[in-house]
């Protein structure tokens, strides 16, 4: 895995072929349910050279679970009896530790993991996995930095959990809980999308019994133990979508390899709708031509486009000559990224929660900062239509989420440093 803080981009034109990486926002989640198991798990089309994924990775290493990789391919197995309950951690953390303290606490009654790390978007509390860990029977406590939660009765129990808002990784961390916990779990208002699906469908294969009823719940028959499996990790939507939003606005031809279309359908109607223009093939995209129009979005739940699709809309829109609006009804407020982008040209503003842009005004190369990792890559995208060299800082927020990002834009033509 390389390693870099800052990319130097200049105008460059999108072309040639990309294969898609398996989705880091999967990868992770089975990366925690491998934690459910004392049995091998074996995962293909997985995205070894993520930031993230090392990160959990050497977590799991702590928790007693060896790994082992060789291209897009990883075994984990596990190598301590008993297993550590307490991620005793002192690097950088990621959100993900959430879904390790339930799959801790699912399997042996008891968890200690660092307080999560990750993305600041909005507030981003962690609420609604206490809420979910105390309906089903664990004693929940924050300690020097560390979140704890430990069972009663050395095994958790099944119940109804209500969610209030359609929250992803509290959807995760009941299905985790659930597997393993005594009785029948059903989640209210789940946030059903691919890379749950994609949990469930390896969650199933270990054994674990359930049952998705579209965005009204989640059933989950608790079993006394799961065994190991393969699983194959769905493509990275996101890495999709911004290889095909890169090609239109460099006026590119770009062919995409393991395109996920079955689950961009509706991003994909609203890109056609404004000037992309693709052909779908067999588990691939051609994006070729097309000239970027306005664009009016709102952020929410899959299938729709979801908050960190946005700024790869707002540079859409910023390379179209007109206005477009962009709300994120999940994380209000989430256009910081939109000031960097101004330093290369862009003329926005933010009203009412609305991120306004006025476009098809040209960019210039500028030094800019990742503030985030999908910031990050909507600077990146700028980058590639600025006149002269594009500089930005914490670049490795972008490596958190593409894989081989350096070698990929490379083969597609990219001035890149």
């Amino acid at each position: 895995m390389s390693s870099f803080n800052t990319i130097n981009v200049s105008k460059s034109r999108l072309e040639g072929s990309v294969k898609v990486s398996g989705a880091k926002n999967s990868a992770l989640r089975l990366l925690a349910a491998s934690l459910l198991t004392g049995e091998p798990i074996r995962l293909s089309n997985f995205p070894n050279n993520l930031f993230d994924i090392k990160v959990h990775l050497d977590m799991l290493n702590v928790l007693g679970k060896e790994y082992r990789s060789e291209r897009d391919v990883i075994e984990i197995r596990e190598t301590m009896a008993p297993p550590s309950t307490d991620l005793k951690w002192e690097g950088r953390s990621i959100r993900n530790t959430l879904l390790i303290l339930g799959a801790l606490v699912a399997r042996f009654g008891e968890g200690r993991v660092p307080l999560p790390g990750g993305c600041k978007l909005g507030e981003r509390k962690y609420d609604l996995h206490v809420m979910l860990l105390e309906k089903l029977g664990a004693r929940v406590w924050e300690e020097e930095g560390f979140l704890c939660a430990k069972t009663r009765a050395g095994i958790l129990k099944g119940d109804d959990i209500y969610l209030p808002i359609r929250s992803t990784g509290a959807t995760e961390n009941s299905i985790l809980c659930a597997s393993l916990a005594k009785g029948t779990t059903t989640v209210w208002n789940p946030h059903v999308r691919p890379e749950i699906l994609d949990l469930i469908s390896m969650l199933k294969k270990m054994g674990a019994k359930i049952q998705v009823y579209g965005q009204k719940c989640i059933v989950i028959e608790g079993v006394s133990e799961l065994n190991g499996t393969d699983h194959q990790v769905v493509a990275d939507n996101m890495e999709a979508l911004t290889w095909a939003i890169g090609s239109v606005i460099t006026g590119g031809d770009v062919e995409i390899e393991n395109f996920p279309f079955e689950h961009l359908e509706v991003p994909m109607v609203f890109l056609r709708e404004s000037g992309m223009s693709f052909y779908q093939g067999d588990h691939r995209l051609i994006v070729r031509g097309g000239k970027p129009y306005p664009v009016e979005i709102s952020t929410g739940p899959y299938p729709g486009i979801n908050s960190d699709m946005q700024p790869l809309f707002a540079i859409y829109g910023a390379m179209s000559k007109g206005k477009s609006t962009i709300i994120d009804l999940r994380f209000p407020g989430r256009y910081a990224y939109a000031e960097e982008l101004a330093k290369m040209g862009v003329h926005y503003k933010v009203s009412d929660s609305f991120l306004l842009i006025e476009g098809g005004y040209p960019l210039k190369g500028a030094q800019v900062k990742a503030l985030d990792l999908r910031a990050g890559i909507s600077l990146l995208l700028a980058g590639l239509t600025a006149e002269g060299e594009t500089n930005i800082e914490e670049a490795w927020q972008i490596g958190r989420g593409y894989e081989n990002l350096h070698e990929k834009l490379r083969g597609l033509n990219v001035n890149i440093s």
